[in-house]
């Protein structure tokens, strides 16, 4: 399924949400923002993305940066399969478990 198909298929959506609602760690890159956008989560947080979907993730409320990886409470955010930093930092982050913060924008 592809992210334009993804973002707009309500248990993917949902599935999304709950994630934030719990504090669990939360990965995406490239296009993968756009079901956070469409579950609610991203007002406030800080991450990146592919540069066409960088205009979406500012109109939801997102602070936007262009670099390899960003982290912010449990979030991981990745421009492109081919920044290599994002692996061991979404490791990171699952080894640190729940993060209380990640639920504020939900």
């Amino acid at each position: 399924m592809n992210p334009d198909q993804l973002r707009i298929n309500d248990d993917a959506v949902s599935f999304v949400r709950d994630f934030f609602e719990q504090g669990k760690p939360v990965g995406t890159l490239c296009h993968g923002p756009w079901t956070l956008i469409n579950a609610g989560v991203l007002e406030g947080r800080q991450l990146t993305s592919w540069p066409n979907v960088r205009t979406d993730l500012r109109n939801a409320g997102a602070e936007v940066f262009d670099q390899e990886v960003v982290t912010d409470q449990g979030l991981v955010s990745n421009r492109s399969p081919d920044d290599p930093a994002f692996c061991s930092k979404i490791v990171e982050e699952f080894a640190e478990g729940k993060h209380q913060e990640q639920s504020r924008s939900a």
